[in-house]
């Protein structure tokens, strides 16, 4: 009877011993990054995709203050140059640039260069936060997302399938002073065009975040990633409120699964399982020409490897001097978060088998 015992605790201990998701692994999941910026053509990145049995989605974005990205049409060339190399693992959003918005034929050019790049297989196009932070009318006022101006622009991408990405807002640091402690404190440090803090004469982020959720009523038909949570990155209850009211609305996490780490675990462990059809995994990484292209990887890996402790397992691990406990999701929320989601808010990606 005692041996009987032993034997039937030996077989049940190490199952209960067991991390949750233990049999998965990253790369089990063919996972696709729905967010991250890559234009240079090197073969070791397209290793790291091989060897992580991944895929991702390659961002097209303006902003006139980042080495790169000043104009679309020649992200575009790199983009599609990519997407063509990459046998299937890469796709590509496009975007366009929003400046000259008040010259008479503006969403005429804008809807003619997104059918190019449609044509030329791009699957998204990409709306960014000069939109709201940036950009004024010749009588001064701040061009929002809700403008009527984007409008046949709007109609042109849902009419054609395709989806909105939608950068729109920052962080609440970017209005705040400059803090060490905050995960985005490198970031306005080195962009202060960004730091609204230091342009008190810019719009707040709930002036803004009013204007896209206004967007989001007017158009209707029209698919939409919020990008970097949606902005609303320190509280998932003001995202789940906008997911509520939207149905069109879906959020990414790149750049911002650190804001999720320093939320109450079990409040976003929650928040991802309940609204597990609308949150995309992303990074937000980038690989430039002018990078050293293996450290720069190995700063895609170790995000890879921290996000997936953090999200799969029940592992505890740093952050900036936080103790940050693992999410330990169900398989079904992890092939969501890291695959299905994708597939289904961006139409047209290509398979990573």
């Amino acid at each position: 009877m005692r041996k009987n015992i032993l034997t039937i605790l030996l077989l049940v201990v190490p199952a209960f011993a067991q991390a949750p998701n233990a049999k998965l692994s990253f790369e089990s999941l063919e996972p696709i990054d729905a967010h991250a910026h890559v234009f240079a053509l090197v073969p070791a990145f397209f290793e790291m995709l091989n060897q992580r049995h991944m895929g991702i989605v390659d961002i097209c974005v303006v902003d006139k203050y980042d080495r790169g990205y000043e104009e679309a049409e020649p992200q575009h060339a790199r983009a599609h140059e990519i997407t063509r190399a990459s046998r299937g693992r890469v796709n590509w959003c496009s975007t366009f640039d929003p400046e000259d918005w008040e010259a008479p034929g503006f969403a005429k050019r804008v809807i003619e260069s997104l059918g190019d790049t449609f044509s030329e297989g791009a699957v998204a196009v990409k709306i960014y936060k000069s939109i709201g932070m940036n950009l004024k009318s010749k009588k001064g006022e701040y061009l929002m997302p809700d403008n009527p101006v984007f409008d046949p622009i709007f109609k042109f991408i849902a009419d054609q399938n395709k989806t909105l990405y939608a950068h729109i807002a920052e962080p609440e640091a970017a209005w705040q002073p400059l803090d060490p402690k905050s995960p985005d404190y490198s970031y306005y440090k080195d962009n202060p065009a960004w730091h609204m803090y230091g342009h008190p004469d810019r719009p707040d982020k709930a002036t803004i975040l009013s204007a896209r959720d206004r967007m989001l009523k007017r158009n209707p038909k029209l698919r939409v990633v919020g990008c970097h949570l949606g902005s609303m990155e320190s509280d998932v209850q003001e995202i789940a409120k906008r997911l509520d009211r939207y149905p069109n609305f879906a959020v990414d996490t790149a750049g911002r699964v650190e804001h999720l780490m320093l939320q109450p675990s079990e409040k976003v462990r929650n928040f991802l399982i309940k609204y597990q059809n609308r949150v995309l995994y992303a990074t937000d990484r980038e690989l430039m020409e002018w990078n050293d292209t293996e450290e720069t990887l190995r700063q895609w890996h170790a995000d890879y490897d921290r996000d997936w402790k953090y999200f799969a397992t029940n592992e505890t691990q740093d952050l900036r001097g936080h103790k940050i406990s693992g999410l330990a999701l169900p398989e079904t929320v992890l092939r969501r978060l890291y695959h299905e989601n994708v597939l289904h808010w961006v139409p047209g990606i290509t398979g990573q088998k």
